[in-house]
This record gives structure tokens, sequence and C-alpha cells, in this order.
């Protein structure tokens, strides 16, 4: 067993580059990835969770309380891999060169590509059991969610303990823990046969509804917009709700829509549509909707959102098709195009639809009648075959649906889809009764592994799923991430179809997952709360975690989508309930550790408060699970300070103390939400350990002297792994803790207890600081302005991680603007922050943010935005740009602002920031207060943007007589804009015409 005062490997070192990589990675990897079987939101990558958790396992050999018989069994087992690179048998005599090995095998392993192979399984395992010789370790993790962490504890030989309040959740858990263990390739064999039994039983009932082309071709997706009616007295046309007219968007292959309007004298008019093929993309027009206005192409009328709202809320979304007696669709939703495929062909086709498209579709709407009907008949035993259970109310987070007439999970369904999917989940009961009747825990475990694939189907077969026209495919319903937004367009996939991600492609993936798995013993899933879990006291050694943050995903909501489906194939399964509340029909909501203000748990608002009282509750349970040798690691991913401090405050309240922190990149830098902005790239995973009973209190004084170069070691170290930005401020924040949480409590010369946030304010103050004698150097920290030193943060803190960029460029974007929050205007261009992180920043520098808001910086909304250079001309050039530019650079010929603005009207002068004229105005001299080293610098990047080559050799002589900060500042900004940001551009460009 590993001495309480030895450290673990995760405690003193790891690869955070390679292991990065490889997490960035994983999002890109498809078949044969657990994550396939079924989704589940904010899963950790298996790359760092194996790592880390390995890092949590092994001692570190360089201890001196390392037992010598782990380092022994460590070498030998490291030598007999076969695969093992040149040089190890030499490197691995030392303690040293041991550690370095086990860090390089870490970070080998953690490649997806060598997950599974034997030689690198039998290495792992062999490792961990030379650490832990006396007993296997057991590993929990309380939040598990999709089941990362256990599912790697599983892989490197522990056991695992898997408790989730979800009930999807633990589903998913006891399939991928307990059934795919147990049964192996058996599963995925039977899975096969049975799966392709339901799916020719379904196609057999289901032909008539998902007819093929008189041509032979095979429709594999319908596509449809919703329409409202133009409310003009002298129109009444029928208005399609087109957000875009693109059908494919591929350089060679490019297919789109064309509105035609037919008038006629006795009728309203029309809008008729066309497919052809454009030249170029300036050939597709705009859409008809936009921020959930509608326009009307007969008459030019805006119907406004509220009146868009109150027509399809009359339909209850308005995602089907309505029909006259004689079987004429005469409103509700319009097809516009089909896609098909044709035997022996490659690619997609598009088509206009025909009469039998809208056949099929009313046949459909019938035969869902007769299945409700049946069921009334029958006296509305069992659950309604279409989901009727509620959606959460309005104002929930991740979901806008409601206010268009969505009120049941049954609504986000066409009729089509309805009958299709209550097909399905009647097929998978009555292939399975048989087999369940005889006791088989085979059966039951292919049941299970049906019923997640049938919620797989359903995530792209909704009326809420849209079309892709440069990938030409479905994109499921939760493309957004943790949203459920209303779409005015939505794509029909035909579920049986063996393209896309229909029955036989989820059959397909799973077997490759239950093929691909690691043989291993069983792990245990249990539904649980976090804050009173079933284990007893120091019941394990590794407590390993990623929890919620705050409001950040609605969990328990947005999985009632899956719970609906599973409750009508498992009814009886005795995970689908809930425990604290029999009545309650969907998910537990109460006692789920998230912050949402339309729920309530014991009477209490589940507010702020709620959530960070009922997390420290969660670590202090997981202080008392864990043995006092034992270790822990929490995975950190909040993007505001607030959530930092308040995690951070649960975890020291309950006992524990921060050992290590070790940020690691697991988001790609294309998504839609990290553009610009400081989106959060990596997870930071803090390592702790029980706090012992008789930590001493720490003085103020020694903390304050420990942390400026422990903080800036830690900065130069992550930069060496390619840490950046945003991410290398909130992974400096866990080594800062390893100062502070090692005390029972922290006291000032005169007594007084000083609190974690009093801590964390020095802590952003250090990073700044050493942020800028980065950039800036020593010297110009001190005799730049404010504004130069704010820009100079603002852009430090933007930078990217190296491998989220790395990801960005394999992975597809799959997220799309909410229509219902998308704005009729340009988006304001410029680099974004968190206000908070940039108020953190600011405050202990003494910047004051409010005086150079309009004239930097721009806040709205709790975000702060970098105003980009162009936005400043106005400010810096004033009224008269003759004059202006005459004064500053003794120039006097030529209208400066006429010649680099020539569409700008002439600004009145008047007070920006702290001058009460434009910065560089007609009174202004050279030397003026106001005008600093960055209005200087901005000025002579407007220059070289418009060209004035001998007013900017001008400006730079002078600079140059002035001194250093000038060129100083202008290289650091260099450095720090993003490559391909104008900005980037014009100060290289500028600063080439520096003489040498």
């Amino acid at each position: 067993m590993i001495p309480k005062e030895c450290k673990r490997l995760a405690e003193v070192d790891f690869p955070i580059a390679e292991v990065s990589k490889h997490a960035a990675r994983e999002k890109s990897i498809r078949h044969g990835h657990p994550s396939t079987l079924h989704l589940w939101w904010a899963r950790r990558p298996l790359a760092s969770s194996r790592a880390v958790l390995m890092a949590l396992l092994l001692p570190d050999p360089c201890d001196v309380h390392c037992p010598n018989e782990f380092k022994k069994q460590a070498r030998e087992a490291l030598l007999a891999m076969h695969t093992r690179p040149q040089g190890w048998t030499k490197q691995i005599e030392s303690d040293e060169g041991l550690r370095q090995i086990m860090l390089e095998f870490i970070a080998d392993f953690a490649n997806w590509d060598n997950s599974a192979k034997p030689a690198y399984l039998e290495v792992a395992r062999n490792l961990v059991k030379a650490a832990h010789p006396e007993e296997t370790p057991l590993v929990v993790d309380p939040f598990s969610g999709g089941g990362s962490i256990p599912l790697e504890a599983l892989r490197l030989g522990c056991e695992a303990f898997a408790s989730d309040l979800n009930p999807v959740a633990c589903l998913i858990l006891k399939v991928m823990l307990e059934d795919i263990p147990r049964h192996g390739p058996e599963l995925a064999e039977e899975l096969r046969k049975v799966g392709g039994e339901i799916k020719a039983a379904a196609e057999k009932e289901l032909a008539d509804l998902y007819p093929t082309d008189p041509d032979g071709a095979t429709p594999i997706t319908y596509l449809w917009v919703r329409t409202v009616r133009c409310e003009s007295p002298n129109c009444g046309a029928e208005i399609p709700l087109l957000g875009s007219l693109w059908l494919a968007k591929k350089a060679k292959h490019k297919w789109a829509l064309l509105t035609k309007v037919v008038r006629s004298k006795d009728k309203p008019p029309r809008v008729e549509l066309e497919i052809f093929e454009p030249a170029s993309n300036k050939d597709v027009a705009a859409g008809t909707i936009t921020g959930a206005k509608a326009s009307c192409l007969c008459c030019g009328m805006v119907l406004p959102p509220e009146r868009v709202r109150a027509q399809l809320n009359v339909e209850k979304g308005g995602a089907d098709a309505v029909f006259d007696a004689n079987g004429n669709r005469t409103d509700g939703a319009r097809l516009t195009a089909v896609v098909t495929v044709r035997p022996g062909e490659k690619g997609r086709h598009y088509r206009l639809p025909i009469d039998a498209d809208y056949a099929a579709v009313r046949k459909a709407q019938e035969r869902l009648a007769e299945i409700l009907a049946e069921w009334e008949r029958g006296g509305k035993q069992g659950l309604c075959p279409v989901p009727d259970e509620p959606l959460p109310p309005i104002g929930t987070l991740g979901f806008r649906v409601q206010r268009y007439g969505m009120l049941e999970w049954g609504d986000f369904f066409t009729a089509r889809q309805k009958v299709a999917l209550v097909s399905l989940a009647r097929q998978i009961a009555t292939k399975m009764e048989e087999a369940n009747n005889k006791g088989s825990s085979l059966a039951t475990a292919v049941k299970s592994v049906l019923s997640l694939l049938l919620d797989r189907v359903a995530v792209r077969c909704t009326a809420n799923c849209i079309w892709d026209a440069t990938t030409q495919c479905i994109m499921q319903v939760f493309n957004q991430g943790q949203a459920l937004p209303f779409r005015s367009e939505y794509a029909e996939m035909v579920p049986l179809s063996d393209q896309g991600s229909g029955w036989q492609t989820s059959i397909n993936y799973a077997c490759k997952i239950i093929e691909g798995s690691a043989k291993s013993d069983l792990g245990q899933a249990q539904c649980a709360d976090v804050t009173a879990h079933p284990l007893p006291d120091q019941a394990t050694g590794i407590w390993f975690t990623d929890p919620p943050y705050y409001d950040a995903i609605p969990y328990a909501d947005l999985s009632d989508f899956f719970l609906v489906w599973l409750k009508r194939t498992l009814p009886d399964h005795p995970l689908l309930r809930d425990p604290f509340d029999p009545g309650n029909p969907l998910s537990p909501k109460a006692r789920e550790v998230v912050q949402n203000n339309t729920k309530e748990c014991d009477g209490r608002a589940k507010d702020r408060d709620f959530f960070e009282d009922t997390m420290g509750e969660a670590f202090a349970e997981g202080r008392r699970i864990l043995r006092e040798d034992g270790i822990g690691s929490v995975v950190f991913a909040h993007k505001t300070t607030e959530g930092w401090e308040a995690l951070l405050s649960g975890m020291t309240r309950g006992g524990w103390t921060i050992t290590g922190s070790w940020p690691i990149a697991t988001e790609s830098t294309n998504r839609l939400r990290a553009k610009n902005s400081a989106a959060l790239a990596t997870s930071v995973h803090l390592i702790c350990r029980p706090r012992p009973e008789d930590a001493p209190v720490g003085d103020w004084a020694d903390v304050l002297r420990e942390l400026p170069p422990r903080v800036s070691a830690w900065i130069e170290r992550l930069q060496g792994e390619g840490i950046r930005g945003a991410d290398l401020v909130f992974a400096c924040i866990g080594p800062a803790l390893e100062i502070f949480s090692r005390y029972s409590k922290v006291e000032t010369a005169e007594g007084d207890e000083v609190g974690l946030p009093e801590y964390l304010e020095k802590v952003w103050e250090v990073v700044g600081r050493a942020a800028l004698e980065q950039v800036l150097g020593d010297a110009a920290t001190g005799t730049l302005e404010e504004d130069a030193r704010l820009t100079a943060l603002f852009l430090w803190t933007v930078q990217s991680t190296d491998a989220s960029e790395e990801a960005g460029k394999q992975e597809e974007d799959e997220e799309e603007e909410d229509e219902e929050e998308a704005v009729a205007k340009v988006a304001a261009k410029g680099f974004s922050l968190a206000y908070d992180v940039v108020r953190r920043f600011a405050q202990p520098m003494g910047i004051d943010l409010d005086v150079w808001t309009d004239r930097i910086i721009g806040q709205e909304k709790g975000i702060v935005r970098l105003l980009p250079v162009a936005e400043r001309a106005k400010a810096l050039f004033g009224e008269d740009g003759t004059r202006a530019a005459a004064d500053w650079i003794e120039h006097d010929t030529g209208d400066l602002q006429g010649m680099l603005f020539p569409d700008m009207e002439a600004a009145p002068t008047k007070a920006r920031g702290r001058g009460k004229k434009a910065i560089i105005g007609a009174d202004a001299e050279l030397q003026s207060p106001d005008a600093t080293t960055l209005d200087r610098v901005h000025a002579a990047m407007l220059l070289q943007a418009s060209g004035q080559a001998n007013a900017l050799r001008k400006l730079i002589g002078t600079e140059q007589d002035r001194g250093p900060d000038f060129l100083r500042l202008a290289n650091a900004l260099s450095a720090l804009y993003p490559k391909g940001a104008e900005e980037k551009r014009l100060l290289d460009a500028m600063l080439l015409a520096v003489p040498r």
C-alpha cells in the first residue's frame, strides 16, 4: 500500500500538452467511442479521465516514501512492453528517469488509438497492481453522468462505483459498467440479430409511410418549413419561415431554393419554390425570417415576433401539414424539398415535393389517430404511446419552444415521426418479451441497449432538427449543446434508412463500442443523492468527479427528452423512476444540484445559495467516504470567478486541501461561443487530499510572499505546455490554492482571518502583474498608461490554448444560433470577456473601467468588448481631420480624416474618457495628457490602413525620439493579437516601416 506521506504522481507532475492533444482530438472520434452510444452533456473525454486517474493511482517514484517494491515492479512492467521507445532501458534506472517514463506512458496511453491495445492495457494494469498490491482500488464518482471516469477506472483494472441522481444517466452507466463487461461480444452478436429483426418488422409496418420514388430513387430526408399567414388586409399569403434557402453548399455541389411569387385574381398570392444550381453565393437570396420576424414575399409586410408566435401557438408549433377533406394540403408545415439517393450513384440529390409525399404524411396522421384511439378504447392502460408528459415551465434554461404552443414532449415530433418511434418501441417490447420470460440477463441487457438506441434515433427524428447544407446531413436536436430551441425549418429523416443516423447505424455504432471495449470486471451503477452517499465512511481510496456548474446545463429537464421514450420501452425498470417522489413521471428535479430558479427543494428556492450550500454538502460527503490516505480530483471548467470561488469554498469547508492542479484542453476553439471570446478550452483538474485535523494556522504575510514566485513559475510552465489566455488564468488558481488550503485557516498579524474571496483577489492581482511583466517588460509596466495595460491584459486573456486550436481544425462545428435570439444587425466586432474577469484584473491595479468605457472598451449585459481600432477613428481624429493631423504629426496638407474614412460623417467634439474633446483634436498638442501611448499606436495603425506612408514615417520618427514605449507597446500588441486579426496585420505592416 502507498504510504499516506508519499505523494502521488498527479501531485508533482503531469504531461499536460500530450494529454490535452489527445483529449481535444477525442471529440472528432466517432466509430467505437462510448460517447456514441447515447448523448450526455458535458461528458469528460476518456483521454483526460484515463490519464488523470492513472496519475492519481500511482506514487511518485522520486518521493522518499515511495515503496522500493513498487519501483522495482514498475520498471519490470514498463521494460516488458514490447513497443517501448529506445532509451528507456538506461533512463529507467534512476528514480527521475522512472518518473519521466511513467509520464510518457500515461501520455501515450491517453491516445484513443492505444486505449484498447493489449500491450498498453497490460502495462497500465500491472502498474496499478504494483501500486496497490493488497487490494483492488475502488474509484468513486458521485456525479457520474455519461460515465467517463468510472469507465476508465474499469479499463485500469480498478473497481468502480458510479452514481447519479438522473435516471437516464444511471441507465447509461448500467449498460456501460455492468452489461457490456458482463456479456462482451455475445451482447453485440445478440444485438445485431434482434436489431435486424426489429428493423425488418418495422420496415414492413412503415413501408407505406416512406414510399420510394417512381424512378427508383429513395428518399432519405424530407425538408420542411413552418408557415404563418400574412396579416396584411390585402394579402393573406402563406409565409414560409425560411431561415436559409441553401440545400447543398459544397464547393462543387451547390443547390438552393428559388422563390417565386404567383398572383391570381380570385385567390391570395402564393410563394412557389424551385430548385436551382447557383453559380455563386450571391445568387441565393436571403430567408424570410430573422429574429422571429417574418417577411411576406408577396406584399413586403413584416410580421412581428409576437404575431408569429401567436399563429404557431394555435397549431402547437405548426410542425405538421394540415389537409382538407380531399387530402389537399391547406396550411401548416410545408415541404420544401426531398433529399434522395439513387441506385448506383453517389451523393445526395434534391427534388421538389410531389403528391405522394403529402399522401404519405396524411396517412401517418390517420394511423396516429388510430393508435391513440386504440389506447383510449383500452381504458388508457399504461402510458400513452406518444409522450404526453409536460415540458418544463416557461423560463427554464435552454427551453423556448413553449411560447410557440409546444407544451408536451410529444409536441417535438410530427405525426409520422411519432408513428415511427412508437412502432420501434413496440417492436422492441414484442421481440424481447419471450426472452424476458426466460429470465435471461443477456436479454435484459439487449433490451436496455435497444432502448438507448431508440433514444439515439429520436434525437435526429424530431421537428426541431435542422439540415446542414455544408455537410448535407441532419443535425441532432441538441446541436446547440444544452438547449432545445425553436426551429422554423426542420429536417425529417427516414429512421429505417441505411443512410444517415437511423436505426441500423445506431445498431452498428453500439456493436463497435461493445466489441472494442477492453475486457474488465463489472462496475456498479446506482441512483443516489450526492449529499447522502450510500457508501460507508472511509470506503474508498480514490474520489474523482466532475460536478455541475450552477445553471450551466439543466441536465434533468433536458434528459426528460430521452426519459419519456425509455419509460415506454422499459416501463418497469427500477432505475427509471424518481426515488424521492413516486408520483413524479419525469426525472428528479428537487434534489438535483444545479441552480434553477424555476424549481424548489423542500420549499427552498433553488437559487445560487442553494447550489453553493448543496455543493458544500457534496464535498463533505466525498471527504467522509475517502480514507485518510486517499486522494481525490475535482474537474472545474467554470467560466466565472464567482463560480470558482463558490466551488473552492465548498471544497475547503468540506475538509479538503489542494495539492495539485492540471489544466487539460478538452474543447475546440471553433465552437460558436468560443470565437473572439475567452470561452474556456481547458478543464482544470484539481488534485486534493483530506486536510489533516491538526492542520496549522497560516500567516498571511508568509502566504503572500510565497504566492508570486509560485504563480510566475506556473505561468511559465503552462505556456510551455501550450496553455494560453483565460485557460491559463483559471489554471493558476489551483497552485495558488495549494498554498492557502494547506492551513486550517490563514490569519493576519492582527489575528483577523483571511477569507477565500480576499485571497483570490490577491491571486488575480499577482497573475495580472505577472502577465504584464511578461508581455510589456518590467520597465514598461510602470511607465505605460492604464489603457495600454488594460488592452494588453485583455488580449493576453483572450488567447487560445494550442491543443484546442488543433482540435478545431478536425472538428465540425455543429452549433447554430437560435433563431429566437438572432438579431437583424451586423454583429459587433472585437474581442469580448466577461465583465467579472476584466474587473478582477483591473481593480487591484487601480484601473477604473468606467473611465475607459466608450474610449477603448464597451460594456453591455455583463460583457466587456475591446473596441476595434477602426471604431476609435472619430475619437482619435476628432471633427477636423486636417487640423488634427497637422497638430499631431506636423503634417499640414490633405484631409486626413476624409482620406481615412471617406464614408464617415463628421462627429461633433465631445467628452471621451478623461478628455473634454477628441483625444487628438484640433486644439490638442502632441504632448497632451489625453494622447496616450496606446492612442498614438492606434492612430499609426489607422495611418497604415489609409496608406498615408509619409505621415506614418513622420509619426514613427517622432515617437522614436520620444522614447521606447511606442515601439515596445506596438511589438507587444502584435504578439498578443491572434493570427488573422486585422489589427495584427496593420501592426506588422506598420512595424515594417520602422527604420532599422
